[in-house]
């Protein structure tokens, strides 16, 4: 990965996972959501020719949560919103968020601080990477920093893949 030198160790198993000759995107995930002590989290790829993200992986989501998350439209939810923006979007407590980003069903995850990031590499939109936590929490500034990165990357091998 492309990860400042301070980072190389936190981000070590995320770049692991990256570097396969098939990628288990649901293991990145799970490298991810571990990495910034989360206990939920999704990869969205964007479908270009419906603009729709399409769930690629999810980990701690409600079965009853995953058709409603499985199509997500830009400029829905926190997902569509960070796509369409092309910046995070992030909540410090989902659960008691009343600005209408988060979806009705989203608070159903029971999970409080929250972030999404769009994953985006050349000004090309290539999905959204969303993690949280099932407390309130303020995602730091190097930690949205370090989560774009990753998004960056991710869409690298993205982009790679559907070459």
């Amino acid at each position: 990965m492309t990860l400042d030198k301070k980072d190389e160790t936190k981000f070590e198993v995320i770049s692991a996972s990256l570097n396969q000759l098939t990628i288990n995107w649901q293991q990145v995930l799970s490298d991810i959501i571990s990495c910034f002590g989360c206990a939920t989290g999704t990869i969205h790829f964007l479908e270009a020719k419906t603009s729709l993200l399409k769930l690629q992986a999810q980990i701690g989501i409600p079965t009853l949560l995953i058709p409603k998350l499985s199509e997500i439209p830009i400029g829905k939810g926190m997902a569509g919103i960070a796509a369409e923006r092309g910046q995070p979007v992030e909540m410090c407590n989902l659960q008691t968020d009343s600005s209408g980003v988060a979806r009705p069903a989203a608070k159903e995850t029971k999970v409080e601080g929250s972030i999404v990031v769009p994953m985006i590499l050349n000004d090309i939109l290539y999905g959204t990477l969303g993690i949280a936590k099932p407390v309130p929490y303020d995602f730091t500034e190097e930690e949205v920093s370090d989560l774009l990165k990753i998004g960056e990357e991710m869409s690298r091998f993205i982009r790679t893949n559907l070459a």
